[in-house]
Parts: structure tokens; sequence; C-alpha cells
């Protein structure tokens, strides 16, 4: 018998065929998200699950005995009670690697658009201000080129910016990291910096760190005083690594100069939210994996993930703080 699995969201018909050739499957293909409380019901009978981010929590683990696996369709996996996971010895995994280059793509639109002011200036033609009366002054952006720019987290996505920082615009690269990083130092000339100094000395500071406890709120009414009055902040990371209210109030006492956000505390962002009235903030709906080719290859992923956790094998992506079950599961 093949093992039964429960695809929480719709997939490309190319993951769906691959995951009907070795389990049984049911699949929620309506186009708004699955209520927690379905996914519990059709969680009570299946050998893994494919999600999208759902609270993944003790009381949900506890009610569902038979699942082996719950294989995310993203990156992080914030939303994971990990920790229950290894009480329960349920594998949890993710899709790291195959979106790396797009969202650096997204981490250089986003500095270009809050350097030149992109945004700001498309509305301002669009909502006919540009005249024969515009003095050139009310248009002038700032350079990219030779800046120095601040990355907080060095990992996979950390060092494909590196690459187009160093390489595209001759950038001055600071990063701040958990571990060292010598090789990137010496394949890049970029330099370790703690905190304080990276954004005391940053003109662009980029957050690409994963939300943990030590990273929660790591940029706060503190931090924004550190920084260049003349500084852009770039974040790619999780909302709730800014303190979103002192990031407000930083931008209205004209601490720093701007903004350009791909997430926020709370998603979707309330249409209230100061910092959409902001001209000099950038605002994007956590659009950083988002094309097509990316995506399709982030559930392909997550696909192959799955089958591997119901099927006897050992998935490639396995959360990091939940390898031991798969370590003890090979020996």
């Amino acid at each position: 018998m093949k093992p039964k699995v429960f695809i929480a969201r719709p997939v490309p018909p190319a993951v769906e065929a691959y995951i009907a050739e070795y389990c049984d499957y049911k699949i929620w293909d309506k186009q708004e998200r699955i209520p927690n409380t379905v996914l519990l019901e059709e969680a009570k009978s299946v050998d893994g699950l494919l999600v999208q981010n759902p609270p993944i929590t003790r009381e949900f683990l506890a009610q569902v005995p038979q699942v082996k696996i719950i294989s995310n369709t993203s990156v992080g996996y914030d939303s994971f009670d990990v920790e229950a996971m290894k009480e329960f010895s349920v594998i949890g995994t993710h899709t790291p690697f195959v979106l790396d280059e797009t969202v650096a793509d997204l981490v250089f639109a986003l500095i270009l658009s809050a350097a030149r002011r992109v945004s700001e200036m498309d509305s301002f033609v669009k909502q006919g201000k540009w005249t024969k009366d515009t003095k050139p002054k009310e248009l002038f952006g700032v350079d990219v080129h030779h800046a120095t720019l601040g990355i907080v987290g060095m990992g996979r996505i950390g060092e494909k910016i590196v690459r187009r920082a160093v390489h595209g615009f001759e950038m001055n690269v600071l990063f701040h990291a958990t571990t060292p990083k010598p090789e990137l130092e010496e394949k890049y000339g970029i330099r370790y910096s703690p905190l304080d100094e990276l954004l005391e000395k940053s003109d662009f500071v980029v957050l690409i760190v994963p939300l943990t406890e030590s990273t929660r709120r790591l940029l706060g009414a503190e931090q924004f005083r550190r920084m260049k009055p003349t500084a852009y902040l770039i974040n790619a990371a999780r909302g709730a690594v800014v303190d979103e209210q002192a990031l407000i109030d930083a931008l209205e006492a004209g601490e720093i100069a701007g903004a350009a956000l791909d997430v926020f505390e709370q998603e979707p962002v309330d249409p209230g939210n100061p910092l959409l009235k902001m001209k000099q903030v950038t605002a994007v709906p956590h659009i950083g994996s988002a094309t097509a080719k990316t995506r399709e290859a982030m559930v392909m992923k997550a696909a192959e993930n799955l089958v591997a956790g119901v099927t006897g094998g050992i998935p490639e992506n396995v959360m990091k703080e939940l390898k031991e079950l798969v370590d003890t599961k090979s020996e």
C-alpha cells in the first residue's frame, strides 16, 4: 500500500503527478488558505503533510499521531514548534537553495528603489506632478555604486547579495553574522563587523536573517539612532526582526532616510499602517521568492522531501533543529 499524504495547498500539475506516483493523497485545491480546523482533520489519517507555513503547535501534533513528516513549501518555518516536533518525532523539512538567487534579485530591486526613489517617482509622474516647473533637486536620489552596504545575516542568500554588490556595484560590504565567514571575506573582500559598527557605517542596511528568539526585534529605537540619517533600511527577512513602531518613529524623526520593506509584523499589512503613507518607504507584499519558476521549484522540492519522508528515505532538506531525528533513523 502507498503511504497516505495530504497536500494542504494548490500545487502545479507536475508536482501533483510526482506525489501521486508514490502516495495516495488528498489535496486542498482552493485558492483561499486552508482553515486550521480542516488541516487538523485531514492530518489525523495521513503519514505526511505538504503545507505552507501553518501553525504547527504541540496541541496539533498531539492529535495527529500517524504523521511522520511535515514538508513546508518555504524556507522559513517560524510558525513551527520545532521542540514539540522533536518530542513527537515528527520530521520537518523546508526548501532552501532554490530561491536564493531570486530573493537576492529582489533585495537589489529594493536597494535601487529606495536609493533612486523609484516608487515615489513613479507616483510623482503618474499623478501629473512632473512639469516644466519641477526643480531638478526634487528628483535627486543617492548613488548605490561605491556606497557601503551592511548585511545582517550571511547565509546562502547573503552571499548572493554580496556577489551582486561587489561585482555589479563595486560596493564596500560589511556583514554581521553569528559565525565567522573567512572564506567569503577572502573571496569578495568583505569585512565582518559588530552590529553597532555596521549600523553606524552603512549607507544601506539589509536584513536577511531567520526569525528566532535572538533575532526578534533585532533592530529597535537604539539601533535606528545609530544609523546614518542618510541611510536606508532594507528588510527581506521577517517583519518581526524589526520593531515596527520604532521604525515608524525613526522615519518620522528623520533618524534614517527611508526604508524598503518586503515583510511586515502583520501580513497582509494593515492598510492603516503609517509606513504605507510615507513617501520615503517602498512597500511590497512579501514577494522575495515570487517568480513562477522559483515558486514551482520550491513546491517540487517540498514534494520530494515529503515523498522521501513517507517512503523510508532521508529527506534532503530537514530543518536543522530536527536533523537528529533523521540521524538516528540512518544509524
